[in-house]
């Protein structure tokens, strides 16, 4: 007789995740089962690994076919991920096959989730990132529900707890948001989490690599381009003349979409800012270390 699977979340989403979603954890299995049920599917496996605002099973439906299950924690709009990836239907994304929102819970098609393009050489996982990127800004669609990178910026303010010396960081990261918004040039739908860990190796014939993870926004292309711009940051730091390479990279990627390289590095150094500030509230003090520091860089 098979036993059945453990359906208990993996040991990284329960450390990542605040004492707040403990309920939320505790209940994923049950959930795992009842969905398992409505869908009609078997399961094989949780991923493992994983993710930090998410678990993923790995299971089958009825007629055999792989998909993925993912269960997002509270704070992540499972709606509005099913929504963008309904707006790109496949085109540079992962397809949806089901959604129940109010549970957090998205039935996926099945990608190589341990092949990432981090698994590429630099300089070839920046060229498909791009490409990966041209397909999915696309417009967003009339009445759309997706948050403007307005709204999406809008947490980061003056008093934001930092370490000592780095309070200058943060004024020049809000005046550069607020140039920014003065004069936005474009609105497209964006990836919003847009890195090279969140595009997966395929085989479903319609690209090698397809986006997985968005949280989705309206806003300019540069938004997106500034979270690709610190890819493989811990390398980056562990580098000689890392503020050089990085410079160049971010010269290279605005020239590869036509973006204004000004905007691009204001967004950067926001964003990079923005997460140095998060990592720093949530103890994470190497993190936030790492993302300060290359927002000195630019």
């Amino acid at each position: 007789m098979t036993a059945a699977p453990d359906l208990a979340p993996p040991l990284r989403l329960t450390r990542a995740q605040p004492a707040a979603a403990e309920a939320w954890l505790a209940g994923l299995p049950e959930l795992v089962v009842r969905l398992t049920r409505e869908w009609e599917l078997s399961v094989e496996r949780v991923a493992a690994p994983g993710g930090r605002t998410s678990m993923t099973v790995l299971v089958r439906r009825a007629d055999g076919t792989p998909a993925a299950l993912k269960l997002c924690a509270p704070g992540h709009s499972a709606a509005l991920e099913a929504a963008a990836l309904a707006r790109w239907d496949g085109h540079g994304a992962v397809r949806v096959l089901e959604a129940a929102p109010d549970a957090g819970a998205l039935l996926l098609e099945r990608l190589h989730g341990e092949t990432s393009l981090r698994s590429l050489p630099e300089t070839k996982a920046m060229l498909e990132a791009v490409s990966a990127l041209h397909r999915l800004w696309v417009d967003p669609g009339a009445g759309h529900p997706f948050p403007t990178v307005a709204e999406r910026t809008a947490g980061l303010t003056a008093d934001a707890e930092l370490p000592e010396g780095a309070g200058p960081l943060i004024a020049e990261a809000l005046a550069a948001r607020a140039e920014l918004l003065a004069g936005p040039p474009e609105e497209v739908l964006l990836h919003g989490d847009f890195r090279q860990g969140a595009v997966l190796a395929c085989d479903t014939g319609r690209a090698p690599w397809l986006a997985v993870g968005p949280d989705p926004v309206v806003g300019e292309r540069a938004y997106d381009l500034a979270r690709l711009s610190r890819d493989r940051l811990h390398d980056l730091t562990a580098s000689a003349g890392a503020p050089a390479i990085t410079r160049r990279r971010m010269t290279k990627l605005a020239a590869s979409v036509e973006v204004d390289p000004e905007r691009l590095r204001g967004w950067t150094l926001f964003r990079a800012v923005e997460s140095g500030v998060r990592a720093h509230a949530e103890d994470r003090r190497r993190d936030a270390e790492a993302l300060l520091e290359f927002a000195t860089w630019l």
